[in-house]
This record gives C-alpha cells, sequence and structure tokens, in this order.
C-alpha cells in the first residue's frame, strides 16, 4: 500500500506543475506549453485511476485536490505574484483541515 501513496504524490506533483505551467499556454495558444499542460494532467489522472485500486477514491480524491488547490495557491501567491490576503490564507488552512479530516476518518 506505501506504493500507492508514492504514486498519489507523484500524481499530485505532476498536477502542481501542469497547473503551475497553465499561464504559459496564454490560452492555450501557445502548442509545446498546451501539449505539457495535457499531457501532465493526462498523467496526472492516470496515476490517480492507478491510486484508486488501493486507496477509497474519498480519499484518494480528497487529498489529490486539496494538496494540489493548495500548492497551486501557495505558488500562486509566493512565485507568480498573486495577492495574499487573510481570507486566502485561512481559506487554504481549511482545505488542509478537511483533507486531513476525512484521511483520518478513512483510516479505520
Amino acid at each position: 500500500m506505501l506504493w500507492a501513496w508514492i504514486v498519489l504524490a507523484i500524481a499530485i506533483g505532476v498536477e502542481i506543475v501542469s497547473t503551475a505551467l497553465l499561464p504559459k499556454t496564454h490560452g492555450f495558444t501557445q502548442p509545446w506549453w498546451t501539449t505539457v499542460v495535457i499531457v501532465g494532467y493526462a498523467i496526472s489522472i492516470w496515476l490517480l485511476a492507478v491510486v484508486v485500486e488501493k486507496i477509497p477514491l474519498s480519499i484518494t480524491y480528497a487529498i489529490w485536490s486539496g494538496v494540489g488547490t493548495a500548492v497551486v495557491a501557495v505558488i500562486g501567491m509566493t512565485v507568480l505574484g498573486e495577492e495574499i490576503s487573510t481570507i486566502k490564507v485561512v481559506s487554504l488552512a481549511l482545505i488542509v483541515v478537511g483533507v486531513v479530516g476525512l484521511n483520518v476518518s478513512g483510516a479505520h
């Protein structure tokens, strides 16, 4: 089962990189970057499908989407120059709490 968690981490990493590269596509008008993003998303979804064979879907998807959303938001604020606000920080904390809560509830 450890391999499933490793594969999930890879899926999340690929999804985060793909999402962070979205601005480079310029609305999907740049063929190279568009291809990189689409292939990245396809790989991430494929890995996610592999993981749900071992980890329940509700846990897998909550972690994949929650961690991905939180990390992309942090990248946006720290690397891409997006505004940092109290509401964003609190919202990110709530995402983390939700993911941890779902993971703990599915751990029995």
